[in-house]
């Protein structure tokens, strides 16, 4: 089964149409290549897999492969032959060109930083990422939240499936995808690390307290969650801060951005040990972060925080627009002293209170409950 993901499709062929080049970007096993294939299904051009041996033998004199073709051409795996970016730069600036390039890529910091160096003005960027509730259906969040988002995983016949494959996926991406980005970290090492955010998820970043754990430098840490971050493993959430005279958080929040693979790496493999566990509250928050940034295609998101006590679980700017999230895993939440101080010290135009429950509804002038379910067509 595929979902057909209108919206991405309808994106990506929108960037192709006012951009030699569109890079798209995300985790592994996101759905990159099979939308990729829709894309290029009966339009004139080429595909190349660079994890297939024959592909990268296709391209062994790229020059001349690429020279020859029109159309859609698209690159799958990009990162594993940085090599090509600057003969793309040629073949795009030549003057007879009658093709666009489609690039797809997993590993973010490096693929984006040598894209945006050899293509600047070329390449449009889009960060793709697994299944969003408007795409699966208001109805099935429950399902998206504890199986997350890969395809595969949401998809899967049955919770025991759906858990295996998020098993294997960390297994596979620690001892075979991190090698292949040119890291060597021992994977049991890196696994250690993964568990220990997981645990961490949803609280504010403390080097020295991993390398403490890790037996290592802050340093190391530091490094070992960046590069669960390029990989879109976890998300480092920034912290806003205004000029106020108040002491503000200024280290960032991490979370695992699949809540799926977050419950794999807590071992919670049932909806009922999801329930029961002390981070329920935390895996919501985390989900409805994730729901607004895939729904938004927002990736400038913030959260806020001050020494006091006073805090804002997500903060997004939208045409001169500041708004507001508070995420909370309640039916019938209330407004809290801590939301009137975000209101005003931050000058918000609205603040949303996310929840399960079934019912949207206004708390005050600029303060909305708003429902999991009315979330797509809110936002």
């Amino acid at each position: 089964m595929i979902l057909p993901r209108p919206h991405l499709r309808d994106l990506v062929t929108n960037r192709l149409r006012h951009n030699p080049a569109v890079a798209l970007l995300g985790p592994r096993q996101c759905g990159k290549t099979t939308l990729a294939r829709m894309l290029a299904t009966g339009v004139p051009g080429d595909y190349f897999d660079l994890e297939k041996p024959a592909d990268l033998a296709r391209l062994s004199a790229p020059m001349t492969i690429l020279e020859s073709l029109s159309g859609l051409v698209v690159i799958d795996e990009v990162q594993r032959l940085p090599e090509l970016f600057p003969i793309l730069r040629v073949l795009i600036d030549s003057p007879a060109s009658q093709r666009s390039f489609l690039l797809l890529g997993s590993a973010s910091p490096t693929l984006i930083r040598d894209v945006s160096e050899t293509l600047a003005g070329r390449v449009s960027f889009i960060h793709m990422s697994g299944f969003n509730v408007s795409e699966v259906g208001v109805e099935h969040y429950g399902r998206l939240w504890m199986r997350g988002a890969f395809p595969r995983s949401y998809l899967a016949p049955d919770e025991e499936t759906s858990y295996q494959w998020r098993a294997d996926f960390i297994q596979t991406f620690l001892e075979r995808d991190i090698p292949k980005l040119g890291i060597s970290i021992p994977s049991q090492t890196l696994r250690r690390f993964w568990m220990m955010l997981a645990h961490y998820h949803g609280q504010v970043w403390n080097a020295s307290e991993f390398a403490r754990s890790l037996g290592s430098s802050q340093k190391t840490a530091q490094r070992y969650l960046d590069i669960l971050s390029g990989a879109y493993m976890v998300r480092q959430l920034r912290p806003w801060y205004e000029n106020l005279k108040k002491r503000q958080v200024k280290a960032p929040k991490v979370y695992i951005r699949d809540s799926g693979l977050l419950h794999t790496l807590l071992t919670l493999a049932s909806e009922k040990e999801v329930q029961s566990h002390p981070k329920l509250g935390a895996s919501w928050e985390g989900f409805v972060i994730e729901q607004i940034a895939s729904l938004k295609g927002a990736h400038e998101l913030y959260f806020w925080a001050t020494h006091s006590g006073a805090e804002l679980d997500l903060l997004l700017f939208e045409r001169g627009k500041r708004i507001g999230f508070e995420i909370k895993y309640s039916d019938a939440p209330k407004v809290t002293r801590s939301m009137r101080i975000a209101l005003e010290d931050l000058r918000l135009d609205t603040l949303y209170i996310v929840t399960p429950g079934s019912k949207s509804y206004r708390l005050d002038e600029k303060i909305e409950v708003l429902s999991i379910l009315d979330i797509g067509k809110t936002l």
